[in-house]
């Protein structure tokens, strides 16, 4: 009998809707678990008996823990199939966020989030891979974009999600909700998210074919530069999560009850924008509207710095903001997509590689958000508007050719 995702995904829509949902809660773990805690971090600093420069380290040690964990899941996952690396991964996520819970000063809970993110990596790496195992051209963009249904929110809403946690619980509590994600997703996984890659599809695991693979993926032009110009787009919205909250409320009166659905609506926005090229992709091709997404993202970016440098009211400052978040759900599918397209047999790499200069890129835009102070929403502008034009730049002078 065939056990592969394939046959299963095509022997029911139903089926196809729980991986949708399992792939999409996969993608969502670096963001929730980067961005839902960050509310409660001066409460944690003081709980701990800790510098606020110790505490800020938890963020820090989970990223890099995010990318060690991603280039090592990826390749791991083209040896051995998908399923039990990632099955590994969601029980170390969830360790992790227990160890995390119960931490009794910082630096075990610096400690703990190392192995939290080392567990979340398996997660949003292989989700990626699946995907590319299961589906090619036109049909893997569009489960992409597909997946911005789950995904696409949870960079957005994850702050809010954690603010409202901490109006009823402490920040120990956050982790626990954390905790039961992971469980949740590890039974998800095992109920309903079977083997991707047969046998036959697998790549030897000794080191020098990793880093042979790596060596090729970087000398790929059209590789590096699809994914260069998501990860720079990428941090054009790390660079509004950062921020505006301390532009919209700080500079312009918003209540946080305001900011809320302003923070809410952009992401809908992404929503509607997945869907969107989901429709169009097949008309237009993953490269045409992976320019209009850039152009749309630019665009929008010079609106916010135009609007923000000549003072003009809020609404000037909000639609080209908003054009500039929804952009996004144009560009990861579409720039994913066109990575993947010539690397089937090591897509667990290639994941690792997108996932790994995405975030790395996109924690450049933090500490830029606040050279200025909190009374000017001038550099959150320019840094998202610089990041976007990156973005643009890249796209039209990296990938002029297919991948062979």
């Amino acid at each position: 009998m065939d056990t592969t995702l394939e046959a299963t995904a095509a022997a029911a829509p139903a089926k196809t809707l729980r991986f949708v949902l399992v792939l999409g809660g996969l993608s969502a773990f670096g963001p929730l678990s980067i961005d839902m805690y960050l509310p409660a971090l001066p409460r944690m600093a003081a709980d701990l008996h800790a510098a606020a420069t110790t505490v800020q380290l938890t963020l820090t040690a989970f990223i890099v823990g995010l990318a060690i964990g991603q280039l090592v899941a990826g390749p791991l996952s083209d040896t051995l199939g998908r399923r039990r690396p990632l099955l590994v991964g969601l029980v170390l996520y969830a360790v992790g966020s227990v160890l995390c819970a119960v931490a009794a000063d910082a630096w075990l809970l610096v400690a703990a989030r190392v192995v939290q993110a080392l567990g979340a990596a398996a997660g949003i790496v292989i989700a990626r891979a699946v995907v590319r195992d299961l589906f090619s051209g036109t049909a893997m963009t569009k489960f992409f974009s597909t997946l911005m249904l789950v995904a696409g929110l949870a960079p957005i809403l994850a702050p809010l999600l954690g603010g409202q946690l901490l109006r009823w619980t402490s920040w120990r509590g956050v982790f626990v909700v954390l905790t039961a994600f992971g469980v949740l997703l590890l039974v998800a996984t095992l109920v309903a998210l079977p083997e991707s890659l047969p046998v036959s599809r697998r790549t030897p695991g000794q080191l020098s074919g990793v880093m042979r693979t790596y060596g090729r993926l970087l000398r790929d032009r059209a590789f590096v530069g699809y994914t260069l110009a998501s990860g720079l787009l990428f941090a054009a919205m790390f660079a509004y999560i950062s921020g505006s909250s301390f532009a919209l409320q700080g500079v312009y009166g918003l209540s946080p009850q305001a900011f809320s659905l302003v923070f809410g609506f952009n992401g809908v926005g992404i929503i509607l924008a997945g869907q969107l090229n989901s429709r169009l992709v097949g008309r237009y091709g993953e490269r045409t509207l992976l320019l209009t997404g850039l152009l749309a993202g630019f665009v929008g970016g010079l609106g916010v710095v135009l609007a923000v440098v000549t003072h003009l009211p809020l609404a000037a400052v909000l639609v080209p903001l908003f054009l500039l978040i929804s952009s996004v759900g144009l560009v990861m599918p579409n720039a994913t997509s066109l990575a993947l397209a010539s690397h089937a047999r090591s897509a667990g790499a290639a994941s690792a590689l997108i996932g790994v200069l995405q975030f790395l890129v996109g924690g450049f835009a933090t500490p830029l958000v606040g050279l200025g102070g909190p009374g000017t929403a001038v550099p959150m502008a320019l840094t998202m508007a610089g990041f976007a034009f990156l973005a643009l730049l890249t796209f039209l002078t990296l990938p002029r050719r297919v991948s062979p």
